[in-house]
C-alpha cells in the first residue's frame, strides 16, 4: 500500500520547455500516485544549472516538451509500495526532507556491467533532461511543485541541521566534483590547486580541495562580484580575476607567482569555455595534472599547443557527470561543508512564476546560484 500525505493535492505547477530558444511555460499537471518502488516528492527547491541554459537553446539532443530541472530537494509526499528506506538503509517516511540523484543508469550496458562506469551508461535516464511530458509521469523535473521519482532512483535523507539553501548551493556541482575528485583525480594532501571558473562548479572544486587537505587553493575567474562572494563564503585562499583583467598576461603571471612560480600540482577546469584549456595547461607544473570537468556541452573547438602536454608531462583527465553514489557522498559531506563555508550566502531564490527573470539572472552572471522555491 502506498502512503499518502495527509493533505491531498491533485495538480501541480511545473516549468516546461516546449520549443528550443522560446520562452518557457508554466503548466499544470496531475500529480500521479507513487509507483511501486518509487515515490512522489513535494519538490520544494529546484536548482538552475548552467546546463539548463544550454538545454533551453537545444545544445544537447533532448526530447520536448519537458519539465526542466535536474537538481532538487523536497519533502516526501507519498511512498510507493516497497519504498520505505533511503540509500543508506535508513527508514523513509512521508514528511522527510530528501535529495535525489538526477540519473538512473540501466545496469545492463557495457559501461555499467563491464567498465563499472555508470556515468557513461548508454541508456542513462535523467530527470529534467530526457524524460518528456509525453511519457508518464509527466512530472519528471524539479522545476515543479511535485516530482514523481521512479524505481531505481537514489534517494537520501537530508542530514539534521543542514539548511535547505546550503544543500542546494552545490546540488549538481557538488556531486559532480565528488566524482571528479574521488575517482578521476583525487586531491592529495599538501598539493597546490588552481581552479579555473568561479561559478558553482568552480566553487565546489575549490571547497572540496580545501576539505581534502590542499595546502593552497587559487580560484581563477570573474567577474569580481563572484570572486568576492567566494572569498566572503571562505572558499579558496586566493582569488584572481582573469575575466576583467586589463593585463591578461600579468594576471596569469600572478597566478603562477601564487603557486611558487612552478605551477600547480593540480589544475581543475570548471569554466565551460574551450579557450580556457590552453590557459589551464600553462598553470600546471611539470609532472602535474589537468582535470577537465567544465566542458559538459560542446561549445566548439579550441587551439592548444600539444607540446605543453609533453613538455610538462601532464596527466590530462576528463570527468563526466555523477552517479547516485556521488550524490550520497555529497549529502554526507554537507555538514562539514556547511560548517566551514557559508554556502547559503551563494543562493538567490525565485518563485516558479519568475522563471524568465531567474534564467536571465543566471545567464548574465548576476547571481551565483539561482534556485526555484515552490514551497517556502
Amino acid at each position: 500500500m502506498s502512503e499518502r500525505a495527509a493533505h491531498e493535492t491533485t495538480t501541480g505547477k511545473a516549468v516546461v520547455l516546449e520549443e528550443f530558444g522560446q520562452p518557457l511555460v508554466l503548466r499544470e499537471f496531475d500529480v500521479p500516485p507513487a509507483a511501486p518502488g518509487g515515490l512522489v516528492v513535494e519538490s520544494r527547491f529546484g536548482g538552475i544549472c548552467g546546463t539548463d541554459l544550454h538545454l533551453r537553446q537545444g545544445h544537447l539532443a533532448i526530447p520536448t516538451p519537458l519539465v526542466l530541472g535536474h537538481e532538487g530537494l523536497g519533502t516526501v509526499h507519498e511512498l510507493g509500495a516497497g519504498t520505505d528506506r533511503d540509500a543508506h538503509g535508513s527508514p523513509l517516511a512521508v514528511g522527510d526532507d530528501v535529495m535525489w540523484a538526477s540519473s538512473i543508469a540501466c545496469g545492463q550496458c557495457v559501461f555499467c556491467q563491464v567498465h563499472r562506469e555508470p556515468t557513461l551508461c548508454e541508456n542513462r535516464r535523467t530527470y529534467g533532461v530526457n524524460r518528456p511530458t509525453t511519457e508518464e509521469p509527466a512530472l519528471s523535473g524539479s522545476w515543479a511543485e511535485y516530482i514523481a521519482l521512479r524505481r531505481g532512483t537514489t534517494v537520501v535523507r537530508l542530514p539534521a541541521g543542514v539548511g535547505h539553501a546550503a544543500a542546494m548551493s552545490l546540488a549538481c556541482a557538488g556531486p559532480t566534483m565528488v566524482h571528479a575528485l574521488y575517482e578521476r583525480r583525487p586531491v592529495r594532501v599538501g598539493e597546490v590547486v588552481v581552479v579555473q571558473g568561479s561559478g558553482p562548479v568552480g566553487l565546489a572544486a575549490a571547497a572540496l580541495a580545501q576539505l581534502a587537505g590542499a595546502s593552497k587553493v587559487i580560484l581563477v575567474g570573474g567577474p569580481e562580484q563572484r570572486l568576492g562572494l567566494a572569498a566572503k563564503a571562505g572558499i579558496a585562499d586566493h582569488h584572481v580575476n582573469l575575466v576583467e583583467a586589463e593585463d591578461l598576461n600579468g594576471a596569469m603571471d600572478r597566478v603562477l607567482d601564487l603557486t611558487g612560480g612552478r605551477g600547480a600540482d593540480l589544475v581543475i577546469e570548471c569554466t565551460g569555455v574551450p579557450a580556457a584549456i590552453s590557459q589551464g595547461m600553462r598553470f600546471c607544473r611539470r609532472g602535474g595534472s589537468y582535470l577537465i570537468i567544465g566542458q559538459y556541452t560542446d561549445s566548439g573547438d579550441t587551439v592548444i599547443n600539444p607540446h605543453q602536454i609533453v613538455h610538462r608531462q601532464l596527466d590530462v583527465v576528463g570527468s563526466w557527470a555523477f552517479s547516485g553514489a556521488h550524490l550520497v557522498e555529497y549529502v554526507r559531506l554537507l555538514p562539514a561543508l556547511a560548517r566551514r563555508f557559508d554556502l547559503a550566502s551563494m543562493v538567490t531564490t525565485f518563485p516558479l512564476e519568475d522563471h524568465r527573470a531567474a534564467l536571465e539572472a543566471v545567464a548574465s552572471g548576476a547571481v551565483m546560484k539561482a534556485v526555484f522555491v515552490s514551497r517556502p
